[in-house]
Order: structure tokens, then C-alpha cells, then sequence
């Protein structure tokens, strides 16, 4: 028992040191994975929400005709998983100078055409040539930005605000 006094007296107060200098980089490293772990979660979100909003715009608006749905109800979509996960459909925007290829008419087409504008500032494209579907594939793309910021003091991330953005593809009949 006299030994284990004498090693703790010895000791001399090494151990508020050394936790000084440990328990902040261990913090910074909890916080760090937390804020990045919120970006990722927020990220697979908007992915999630492109993908429900390309579905339901791929989607013929009744059972007999390949008329696709109105932009709006496609928008809705995405709102609607926005929401769930508790994240504002409203700071969606638009990704800027984004241009796709057209399908049957050749050319590109941007969002600032109204006939592509969709949902709180996402774009829904239609009768665009699908690139991972092969070359002679036509259908919706979906495309969306939401900002994020990270709360990461005492770092260049501290209140560093990036646009995570997200896109998605289907095929459909037009």
C-alpha cells in the first residue's frame, strides 16, 4: 500500500497536465465527427429527395396516357422528404449554370427555361439523353443544391458554409 502513496505522490500533478492538453483534441475530434457526420446525413437527404422527385416526375399522370406529371407535384415530393428528415424545402436552390443534353431535339436545355423549373428552386428536366442508361435513353434529371454550415470553432470550417449538391436520373416513356 505504501508503494501505490508513494507513485500517486510522486506524480505531482502530471495528470491535470497531460489531460489539459488531451481532452481538447479529443473534443475538437467528437465535434469534428459529429458536424461531419450531420453533413453526410444531410447530403444522403437531398440525394433521397432528388431520387423520390425524379420517380414521381418519371411517371405517367394516368394510367392510359405517357403525358408526364405537372413539375409541381415532383416538387412536392422532394418537399415532402425534405421535411420528414426536418430539413427546409425552402433553402433548396438551383445549381447554377447547370446545362443538360437534350434527347430528341439535340442541344441543351438550363433551368432557367420554365418549362424546367420545379419544386422550391430545384430543376426537373425532361426528355433528357441519360448518359448512365445508355446512348439512346431518354427520361427526367433532377437536380438541387442545399447549403449547409458547420459549427467547428477554432478551425477554418467554423461557420463555413458549403452547398451540397445532388442529382438524379430515370428513365420514362415520352
Amino acid at each position: 500500500m505504501s508503494g501505490l502513496r508513494r507513485a500517486v505522490a510522486d506524480a505531482g500533478g502530471t495528470e491535470i497536465a497531460e489531460a489539459a492538453l488531451v481532452l481538447p483534441i479529443m473534443f475538437m475530434l467528437l465535434l469534428g465527427i459529429y458536424w461531419f457526420g450531420r453533413a453526410l446525413n444531410t447530403y444522403e437527404t437531398i440525394n433521397h429527395a432528388a431520387i423520390e422527385a425524379a420517380r414521381v416526375a418519371a411517371m405517367a399522370s394516368c394510367a392510359t396516357c405517357a403525358r408526364p406529371v405537372n413539375t409541381s407535384v415532383a416538387g412536392t415530393a422532394a418537399g415532402q422528404v425534405l421535411q420528414a428528415a426536418g430539413l427546409d424545402p425552402n433553402q433548396v436552390g438551383q445549381i447554377p449554370n447547370e446545362t443538360v443534353p437534350l434527347c430528341f431535339v439535340g442541344g441543351t436545355a438550363s433551368c432557367n427555361s420554365a418549362a424546367t423549373y420545379g419544386g422550391p428552386n430545384m430543376c426537373i428536366y425532361y426528355q433528357v439523353a441519360l448518359n448512365s442508361l445508355g446512348p439512346q435513353a431518354c427520361g427526367v434529371y433532377v437536380s438541387m443544391q442545399y447549403p449547409f454550415q458547420f459549427y467547428f470553432p477554432f478551425t477554418s470550417l467554423n461557420l463555413q458554409q458549403l452547398h451540397l449538391r445532388a442529382h438524379a436520373q430515370r428513365a420514362g416513356e415520352y
